[in-house]
């Protein structure tokens, strides 16, 4: 098949890479030329592991290219990917589908024979039929189908998301489409990988309501962590005994400092916001949103108490600033909130991560990013760790101590035990744990 993905941003660039990986004829489009001219010297714009080897071996075989020619492209393709991003719009938390929008407008006019335009984009329901009527306003005489294929990649786990998936869910209203794109995720069927057919409107939906969802699961462990700080218990203990339950599950049971990223915030507003105006209030989401908010700014309270209730010309140390391990991605990471507020409080930031560093430069102010792990730690009144990179989970618990003015410990991710902390001579903190 040939496939012409329009963005190449983490969703497009991600799946464009594995399209090429079951052989097909894949174009990556974007207006940035000086993102194609680095893709196609081998420069990969984002961090995600195992992916600039995937375009290497894909794009000397013939299968990837990377060009700005939307229109060479897309005359040529069978189906047409729209993977542009859609942010959320300031002051109201809907999703803003302007480059959606531009996307089709743009496309439509190089739409030669039969072809399948997909919305690969997290948009709002109801978005594919208005993708529709852009294109057909734009090309009267177009033949063509809309179809809502969501992305569920985990950043750090992207490829493997995608190869091998939980499920492909694909809306469309005609067969021809459902043919098409059955041919295009035919390699998964050695997988055994269920393909859901649905409308269109059900698959935008079912993007925002899984989101939605996960971002429960994280938000009730978070206040399941207060509460056993309170009353003695440890959540670890009640996380397992929980999601041994087939219902529930035990993923997305491991409490921290509330959600971040790309997806969680953006998708669970512009849900809650599509609620409100098909008059049918999402009241659990609203509670998601205004929980994780409060509880990333409750992070840096934390680690002021555990500082004996002040931060006031003390220095800081931070291990991990992404919103999660394995990407570089700061987007809405708990690391925006918690740095400035320690900032504000009077504290020196000294941080490190793995890579991140170059995405937080420009987001946080008045932070010292250093070398490394052990490079941040010196003459720290306290070290607070947000994100669990691996090369934090077995740190030199001796060099750590020797290496830091005081020794404090607020482990936002639980990665290490209270018990051998304490051995170790630890003022040890941690989430929904005894100490």
């Amino acid at each position: 098949m040939r496939i012409a993905m329009i963005g190449t941003g983490y969703v497009g660039l991600v799946s464009g890479t594995c399209f090429s990986e079951f052989g097909h004829d894949v174009t990556c489009i974007d207006k940035d030329a000086g993102k194609i001219d680095g893709l196609n010297v081998g420069k990969v714009p984002i961090f995600e592991p195992g992916l600039d080897a995937m375009i290497e071996k894909n794009a000397e075989a013939g299968y990837l290219k990377f060009s700005t020619d939307l229109k060479a492209a897309v005359s040529e393709a069978d189906a047409v990917f729209i993977a542009v991003g859609t942010p959320s719009r300031r002051g109201d938390g809907r999703a803003d589908l302007t480059y959606v929008y531009a996307a089709a407008r743009e496309l439509a006019a190089s739409l030669k024979g039969y072809t399948v335009i997909v919305t690969k984009s997290t948009v709002p329901v109801g978005t594919g039929r208005e993708v529709e009527k852009v294109v057909r306003e734009a090309n009267p005489d177009a033949d063509f189908d809309i179809v809502s294929n969501p992305e569920f990649l985990r950043e750090g786990a992207a490829i493997e998301d995608f190869m091998r998936p939980d499920r492909v869910v694909v809306g469309a209203s005609s067969q021809k489409a459902r043919d098409v794109m059955a041919a295009i995720y035919r390699p998964l069927s050695l997988f055994q990988t269920p393909i859901v057919f649905t409308s269109i409107e059900s698959s935008e939906l079912t993007k925002y309501a899984g989101n939605a969802f996960l971002a429960t699961k994280i938000t009730f462990i978070n206040e399941m962590a207060d509460l056993c700080e309170k009353v003695g218990a440890n959540v670890h203990d009640v996380a397992r005994g929980i999601g041994l339950d087939g219902r529930i599950g035990s993923k997305f049971l491991h409490p921290g400092p509330g959600f971040g990223g790309s997806c969680f915030p953006k998708d669970t507003r512009a849900l809650f916001e599509t609620s409100v105006e098909a008059s049918s209030p999402l009241r659990i989401v609203e509670a998601v949103i205004d929980i994780n908010e409060k509880r990333k700014r409750a992070m840096a309270e934390r680690i002021i108490m555990a500082c004996g209730g002040t931060v006031e010309g003390k220095t800081i140390a931070i291990l991990g600033l992404t919103f999660k391990p394995n990407t570089d991605d700061m987007r809405e990471s708990p690391s925006l909130d918690i740095l400035p507020a320690l900032i504000e409080a009077g504290a020196r930031i000294r941080a490190f991560d793995p890579e991140g560093m170059e995405e937080a430069r420009p987001l946080l102010k008045d932070v010292e990013f250093c070398a490394n792990a052990y490079g941040t730690l010196e003459g720290a009144d306290a070290l607070a760790i947000i994100t669990e990179w691996n090369q934090f989970r077995a740190l030199d618990l001796d060099r750590v101590k020797t290496a830091m003015k005081v020794p404090v410990m607020v482990d936002l991710r639980n990665i290490y035990d209270p018990r051998d902390m304490a051995e170790k001579g630890f003022s040890y903190h941690s989430i929904g744990r005894p100490a």
